[in-house]
């Protein structure tokens, strides 16, 4: 059993689950091109169908028809998702705690994968409902989320009371960490940005750190996004990356960059070392003399540069990724002063929920009780943590 994926010769993406045989599972695919309609992006149907693997391969070794997938059974496919073992790809060892299984290197599937995978077969089986192939109820069930209905801090939005939307949530799930941001230190910044040997990844990394750009934003500039007397980016939803890069969210968005750094640094890749022998709209593109010249580079390529860097400065950890220069970002103007709709609108989230983990960091109105409590209104604030009383 296997996910094919191959690109089309107009551009698109096709992405099939072969079983065991070698032939397509027909549901599936018919589902995974239901979601190319949508206009889901490739990356997308690839993790969808890997998730949906999990469910053939628990349903054929069941002896099961996926129509006979019934509530009972959820819990039997839970039993099997925290019983694998995949095998570690060499880019991930670093990364992931791994147990040695006959010399190979094989970790559990994390608990947010598990709960991804359910919400991907309760998702197909809305699928079949709605395309008629299934006249039976959708056998992961959801109940109405009488705790999150009780939380203070989740955001609610006007007239909340009227809305007829609740919480749900899935019968059968793994609990979670709901985890902290772990932003980068000044000196692990400092390490990462010495070990750059090219003005295109430093400034690369620098839109990330400075704008709180995520990776598919970034890789997928163009020239034209770039307004260096507004000293602002805009970052737009496209498709026409040829390796599938891609914003993640839908909401276009202007980032202002009032640091003068960063479009310096973006200015002088694009002025002295960017090739001008083409005609790319992308302002990131690879150099040197191979193939590949002249073309964006992926999420691999930003990975790898990323991942080596860090190695050579010996700042490596599981939780130093890509990513997390936006996570220091968003710290940084969060602790700096920056309220909490205007933190949302810059980093573009559709949701105040996203924004919120990084007001747990360090919470303004906490830390003020606190000195409150201890008689230090007079005493200088910790740098960085404005008090207010």
């Amino acid at each position: 059993m296997a996910v094919r994926n191959t690109l089309l010769p107009n551009g698109q993406r096709s992405v099939l689950l072969l079983d065991d045989a070698g032939g397509p599972v027909q549901v599936i695919n018919d589902y995974l091109r239901h979601l190319a309609a949508r206009n889901c992006s490739p990356n997308t149907l690839i993790a969808y169908a890997h998730d949906l693997q999990h469910l053939w391969r628990f349903l054929t070794q069941r002896r099961l028809k996926w129509e006979e997938f019934r509530v009972w059974h959820t819990v039997e496919l839970l039993g099997y998702l925290r019983s694998l073992r995949i095998p570690l790809s060499p880019r991930r060892r670093s990364i992931a705690e791994a147990l040695t299984i006959d010399g190979r290197a094989m970790a559990q599937l994390a608990p947010a994968t598990v709960n991804r995978i359910l919400a991907a077969v309760s998702s197909f089986y809305d699928f079949a409902i709605l395309s008629a192939q299934l006249d039976s109820a959708n056998p992961l069930e959801k109940t109405l989320d009488h705790q999150q209905q009780r939380v203070t801090s989740r955001h609610r939005p006007f007239m909340d009371g009227a809305s007829r939307q609740r919480p749900l949530r899935r019968r059968v799930s793994v609990k979670t960490v709901d985890r902290l941001p772990r932003p980068m230190s000044d000196e692990q910044i400092d390490a990462l940005f010495g070990e750059l040997h090219c003005q295109r990844d430093r400034a690369i990394l620098r839109l990330m750190l400075d704008g709180g750009l995520r990776p598919g934003e970034a890789l997928g500039l163009h020239l034209e996004d770039v307004r260096y007397g507004q000293r602002r980016v805009m970052v737009r939803y496209r498709n026409d990356h040829p390796k599938g890069v891609r914003a993640k969210s839908r909401f276009e968005r202007v980032v202002d960059l009032h640091d003068p750094t960063t479009l310096e640094i973006v200015n002088m890749y694009v002025m002295t070392e960017r090739p001008n022998d083409g005609d790319s709209p992308f302002v990131f593109l690879i150099g040197g003399a191979g193939r590949r010249r002249l073309e964006p580079p992926g999420y691999p390529a930003l990975f790898k540069l990323f991942i080596r860097a860090c190695e050579r400065a010996k700042i490596r950890e599981p939780w130093v990724t890509p990513h997390s220069l936006r996570h220091t970002h968003a710290t940084r103007m969060w602790e700096a002063g920056m309220r909490e709709l205007t933190l949302q609108k810059r980093l573009g989230h559709a949701s105040p929920e996203s924004t919120r983990i990084y007001t747990r960091i360090s919470d303004r109105q906490v830390v003020a009780d606190y000195r409150q409590a201890l008689g230090l209104d007079d005493v200088e604030p910790v740098s960085g943590v404005p008090v207010t009383t």
